[in-house]
């Protein structure tokens, strides 16, 4: 018993001994991590570089990250401020918000700071895209691509998009629609944008967190059915249809003195496609379950309609009965657009790489940028600590009544979004069809919750039952009970 007794009593001094050497060494190890950040800093430079930690060596915190999602942000910005360093992904990051912290880093593109998005994003869109190009390059591709965005073509988009919309609720009314139910190359899509945002290498140990093979293929699948879309765009030489954005994107090409290749067309669709989509499909769904929350302000809505003519019955629309200018007269329309993107960004920030130490002003004073090579991850928020609160619409100002880096759902600077009007255009088609010709409701006992990546939507989409209206309008016909599951 005696020599029992000693055995355990010399196994828990080990195992003490052990526990109390892996804890110093993790101390060590993480104070050596910390000095090893602060001796890459600016020498240069005086001032101290951001407030905020590091993690553990290598990780970072990552870990910290994967398991709070959105409340890393806010935990952190609470703690140190609107500017704070961390180490996220296998780099360092300032992670920056506040409206004149974001204005003078978006202003200071290609000086200050250079766009870099993450690998894969990088390799999935392809190098010849408006996102992953720099100086000359991206001014040039932003001229070809701005026609596409123009007035004129967006007002030849306008009954298109009208009628897709038409026909989307009235499936909605007859059937159970599913996103899924678009068949094997949404499937494609989806699995494309799955991937558009994944972990680089350094996360390669969490299965669903890298490039995978599946991301490659979705890409190479695509592009091979663009590819066979634009040959015969390119063949056609009569009857070319200038409501076509792909129609638009060749010829502008031609008129900026430098036809574009097989390649960058290609790349170029597939970005305007992922930009479109994923992004229109976030605020679309966001834009539903504000309605859905805040029934006062649909009726409202449908009151502004009535008193503009525009309010039609639950039969079939006209195609082509809204105008531009029709709509830019809607004035609560257009705050309650205003309103849902400002409270649901669909890209919540973007990220830049620092070329060169600079300093942003903060309640505390000025801090320096001064980690050599590190990137900026900008929140395009308004400048508060905690998330902005829901208000009327009718409150909602203008972008810039009080400064434009206040209301960033677009980004700002030489990298504002090519499409923001395009985006407001179909998100007030969708109100007004929706506030015409439905009556919905949720068909969940409470909403679903909400991530951020790759852009901002329910993580098992947002299950709606849609309700036809008769010939009176506002009337509901029983039997035309459906359910859309929006899945971004």
């Amino acid at each position: 018993m005696l020599f029992e007794g000693l055995e355990l009593v010399s196994a828990l001094a080990t195992l003490a001994a052990c526990l109390v050497s892996v804890t110093l060494l993790l101390a060590v190890s993480q104070q050596l991590w910390q000095l090893r950040w602060a001796a890459t800093r600016d020498k240069s430079c005086k001032l101290p570089i951001p407030k905020g930690s590091m993690g553990f060596p290598l990780i970072g915190e990552t870990g910290h990250w994967l398991l709070q999602g959105s409340g890393f942000q806010s935990s952190r910005r609470e703690k140190y401020g609107n500017v704070f360093k961390t180490h996220l992904l296998g780099r360092p990051l300032i992670r920056v918000t506040g409206a004149e912290n974001v204005r003078k880093i978006l202003m200071g593109e290609h000086h200050l700071v250079s766009t870099e998005w993450p690998r894969s994003t990088r390799m999935l869109l392809g190098p010849n895209t408006v996102a992953n190009s720099i100086g000359d390059i991206h001014r040039n591709k932003r001229k070809i691509f701005s026609k596409i965005f123009s007035h004129e073509a967006l007002e030849s988009y306008l009954p298109k998009i009208q009628l897709v919309i038409q026909d989307t609720l009235r499936e909605a009314q007859k059937l159970t629609f599913r996103m899924e139910d678009l068949g094997h190359l949404f499937e494609v899509y989806q699995q494309f944008v799955e991937n558009v945002f994944s972990c680089p290498p350094e996360l390669r140990w969490k299965s669903d967190c890298s490039i995978s093979s599946q991301g490659i293929q979705a890409r190479q699948i695509l592009q091979k059915g663009l590819e066979k879309a634009i040959r015969e765009k390119l063949q056609c030489t009569q009857g070319k249809d200038y409501s076509d954005a792909l129609d638009i994107l060749i010829e502008s090409s031609k008129e900026h003195g430098k036809e574009m290749t097989m390649q960058e067309l290609k790349d170029g669709t597939l970005e305007l496609i992922f930009a479109a989509y994923a992004t229109t499909a976030s605020a679309s769904t966001s834009l539903i379950m504000q309605l859905l929350k805040h029934p006062a302000v649909l009726e409202k809505l449908r009151e502004e309609l009535r008193a503009q003519g525009i309010l039609h019955s639950g039969g079939c629309p006209c195609e082509g009965s809204l105008r531009l200018d029709t709509l830019s007269g809607l004035r609560y329309l257009d705050c309650v657009i205003k309103e849902v993107m400002r409270l649901f960004t669909p890209i919540s920030g973007g990220y830049r790489t620092v070329l060169q130490t600079f300093e942003l002003d903060v309640r505390l004073g000025p801090v320096g940028l001064g980690l050599r090579g590190a990137g900026c991850c900008l929140r395009f928020k308004l400048p508060c600590r905690k998330d902005p609160p829901p208000r009327d619409p009718g409150q909602a100002r203008s972008e810039d009544k009080d400064g434009r880096f206040h209301y960033l759902p677009f980004g700002g600077g030489v990298r504002t979004c090519l499409g923001k009007h395009l985006a407001k255009l179909f998100l007030k088609v969708l109100a007004v069809e929706l506030a015409s010709t439905s009556r919905f409701e949720l068909a969940t006992r409470t909403f679903p919750r909400i991530t951020l990546v790759p852009v901002l939507h329910p993580v098992d989409g947002l299950s709606v039952k849609f309700f036809g209206l008769d010939s009176n309008q506002n009337k509901i016909l029983p039997e035309t009970e459906a359910m859309l599951s929006a899945t971004v």
